[in-house]
């Protein structure tokens, strides 16, 4: 696919910034900037994607997701509703990957679609994208009970299969969303702040960290900080 990227004009930062409407039963925002827990991602090959395609193979994110099937691989299959696989376009230029479904996403079986998700909808829209032309994931797939942060193990029995969809989809880009995601992926524990703005490797793939959405229904003054991080992803989505 083919990123239709739009111009980074200054008017475009208005589509972030406007107030996001509650909707009813809307989980409220995680907490994602706060946490000083130690992050231990699983091991990843050292070569993410060892064969070069321009396109997905037919089927293969299908297959990831039967390959889930009804996962009991860690203690969350207790509690979740829905496993939230993902969603988008399966030849994405642009992923997205969160931290983990809340309770509207738990209920819904998609990832995104709370408070936050309609920021982020936002956010992607300011781009000149839509959420079908991106794909939009979690590094984990079912919801921590009353919204916690992943455990280890959680992360462990579900790194295998975001990876398996990053090297389905073959992104040219991907936006760590928030702190748990960029010190997830990144193996590191160093604070957002200090990540984000900038592009880092992830087995060949460009990986820009930015502040989560839910941490910018908090802070809405840094809504014109991470807009200056999507432009740098569209720029690099031109090339």
């Amino acid at each position: 696919m083919s990123a239709h990227v739009a111009p980074a004009g200054v008017g475009r930062t208005m589509l972030i910034e406007e107030g996001t409407p509650r909707m009813p039963n809307q989980n409220e925002p995680r907490p994602y900037e706060s946490t000083e827990q130690s992050l231990l991602a699983a091991e990843a090959p050292s070569v993410l994607f060892p064969i070069a395609s321009e396109t997905t193979p037919i089927g293969a994110l299908p297959a990831v997701r039967d390959e889930i099937g009804d996962c009991r691989r860690c203690k969350l299959c207790s509690t979740r509703k829905n496993i939230v696989f993902g969603t988008g376009s399966p030849t994405a230029q642009l992923m997205f990957v969160g931290e983990a479904p809340g309770a509207d996403e738990d209920a819904q079986g998609e990832p995104f679609v709370g408070r936050a998700g309609q920021l982020l909808t936002k956010m992607i829209q300011a781009m000149g994208l839509s959420r079908e032309e991106v794909y939009i994931a979690n590094i984990i797939k079912c919801r921590p009970p009353e919204n916690r942060n992943p455990q280890p193990d959680e992360i462990a029995a579900c790194s295998p299969f975001l990876l398996k969809q990053i090297e389905a989809i073959r992104p040219k880009v991907i936006c760590a969303l928030g702190t748990f995601s960029a010190q997830t992926l990144l193996e590191t524990q160093q604070k957002i702040s200090a990540l984000r703005g900038k592009f880092h490797d992830y087995h060949g793939v460009k990986l820009l960290p930015t502040f989560h959405p839910a941490y910018l229904l908090r802070n809405p003054n840094e809504k014109k900080t991470v807009w200056e991080d999507l432009k740098k992803i569209m720029e690099e989505l031109k090339k």
